[in-house]
C-alpha cells in the first residue's frame, strides 16, 4: 500500500493520516565515577499536553505503519494479519483517529502465546492486534524521542544506538578497573510484575495529556485471552506489543537514579542489571539494600535463585562471561574455536592460538551474540 499520492485510487480510498487538529561506591571524590551532567531530566508536563496531536501526525503514522509491516508478527484476538490492516485503515482510519483524539479508543485483549526459554520454561507473550500494534508503535515513536534522552546512560537495553554489545564493554570496563565483585541481579518475572499504578505515575510525571495517560492505561488493563477466555489484566506489561520496551525502561529508570544516587558502577540491559564493587562485603551490604529498595519502592521481586555476589567471571551477562587475569576478556560460555583448519580438521596453531585468533573469536563472540539478542527482541516487539 502506498500512502503517498496515488492517481490510480480514488481520493475517498485513500489514507488520511492527516495531523489537523482535533558504602563503598558513596565515597565521593572518585575520578572515574560518570558524570550526570549530559542527562537531561525528565520533560515537564506542561510541554506534553497535546502529545495525542503528534501520535496521529501523518510522518509518524507512515513510519508506524512501515514498521509494523517490516517486523510481520503474527495475528491478535480478531485475527487480521498485517497484509489486511491497509484496506482496514482506508475504510476505518478517519473514526480510529477521532476516538485517539477524543480519548475514547478503546484497544482489544491480547492474545496468549508460549515461547520456550534457552534455559527451560516458557516466556509468555501477549500479542496484540495489528491495528493495536499500529497505535502502540506511533505512540512509542514520540514518546520516545521525547524521553530516551532523560533516560540513565547506564541502560543500554531497547534504546536506540544502544546495544548489547555496549553494555558488555561497560561491563568489561569496570572489571579491568578493579571492580572484581559483581551483584548480579534477576528480576523475577518482571514484565508480568509491573505495578500498574506505579508506572502510570511515573508516565503523569513525564506527560499532563490525559487523552494519552488513559490510552496507555488503556492497554495496561486490555486483558489477556487464553482459550477462549479473557482474564483482566491487573499488573504487568506483556511483552508483544511495541510499547513495552519503553515502559519497562520508565519503569526501571527509577533504580537506575537510585544506584546513580549512591555512585555505583553499574549496568542495564532491560531487567538484566550487574554492580560492581570492589570487595564481596560491599557486594554483600550493596544486593540487600537494593534488595529492599526493588522490593519495597518498586514493588517488584528478585528471583534470590537466580541472582548472587560473586566473580564476575563465575557469572554471566548477555550470555557473555568473563576471563580471570590481568587481561580481562569476554568470551561467550560455549567453544568458539576448536583449533581446527577447517577441511582437514587438523590444528594449525596446536594447544595456544594465535593473539590475531583470540581476536577473531572475540569478534566472532559480540557478533554470535549480538544476533541471538536481536533475535529474540524482533520476537518481543512484534
Amino acid at each position: 500500500m502506498n500512502l503517498g499520492s496515488d492517481k490510480r485510487l480514488n481520493i475517498q480510498w485513500r489514507l488520511d493520516f492527516s495531523s489537523a487538529p482535533t558504602g563503598e561506591a558513596r565515597q565521593a571524590g572518585r575520578e572515574d565515577i560518570e558524570s550526570l551532567s549530559a542527562v537531561k531530566e525528565p520533560e515537564r508536563p506542561a510541554n506534553t499536553n497535546r502529545i495525542m496531536e503528534e501520535v496521529c501526525e501523518r510522518g509518524n503514522l507512515k513510519e508506524a505503519l512501515r514498521q509494523v509491516r517490516g517486523n510481520k508478527g503474527s495475528a491478535g484476538v480478531d485475527r487480521m494479519t498485517v497484509d489486511q490492516l491497509g484496506d482496514y485503515l482506508k475504510q476505518h482510519w478517519p473514526v480510529i483517529r477521532e476516538q485517539l483524539l477524543n480519548g475514547t479508543y478503546e484497544p482489544k485483549p491480547v492474545r496468549r502465546v508460549e515461547i520456550p526459554k534457552p534455559d527451560g520454561g516458557v516466556r509468555k507473550l501477549g500479542i496484540p492486534t495489528v491495528l493495536d500494534r499500529l497505535i502502540q508503535q506511533a505512540v512509542m515513536q514520540v514518546l520516545q524521542r521525547r524521553w530516551d534522552p532523560t533516560l540513565s546512560p547506564h541502560s543500554y537495553g531497547f534504546r536506540p544506538r544502544r546495544s548489547a554489545h555496549q553494555a558488555v564493554a561497560q561491563a568489561q570496563q569496570y572489571i579491568a578497573q578493579g571492580y572484581g565483585w559483581v551483584i548480579d541481579l534477576d528480576l523475577e518475572k518482571f514484565f508480568d510484575r509491573v505495578n500498574h499504578d506505579k508506572l502510570m505515575g511515573q508516565i503523569a510525571k513525564r506527560v499532563a495529556d490525559k487523552r494519552l495517560l488513559k490510552l496507555i492505561r488503556a492497554f495496561l488493563n486490555a486483558g489477556v485471552m487464553e482459550n477462549g477466555l479473557v482474564s483482566p489484566s491487573v499488573e504487568g506489561t506483556p511483552q508483544g506489543g511495541p510499547l513495552s520496551p519503553l515502559l519497562s525502561n520508565v519503569v526501571l529508570d527509577e533504580l537506575d537514579r537510585e544506584l546513580e544516587r549512591r555512585g555505583h558502577r553499574f549496568v542495564r540491559y532491560a531487567d538484566d542489571a550487574n554492580i560492581y564493587v570492589r570487595s564481596q562485603r560491599a557486594g554483600l551490604r550493596v544486593m540487600e539494600s537494593i534488595k529492599r529498595f526493588i522490593t519495597q519502592k518498586l514493588k517488584l521481586k528478585v528471583n534470590e535463585a537466580k541472582s548472587a555476589v560473586a566473580r564476575p567471571q563465575e557469572r554471566k551477562f548477555l550470555g557473555f562471561g568473563f576471563t580471570a587475569g590481568p587481561d580481562i576478556k569476554r568470551r561467550l560460555r560455549h567453544k568458539l574455536w576448536n583449533g581446527s583448519s577447517g577441511e582437514s580438521g587438523k590444528s594449525r596453531d596446536g594447544p595456544r592460538a594465535s593473539a590475531s585468533k583470540r581476536q577473531w573469536a572475540s569478534w566472532l563472540c559480540i557478533c554470535r551474540a549480538g544476533a541471538a539478542i536481536s533475535a529474540s527482541a524482533k520476537r518481543l516487539r512484534c
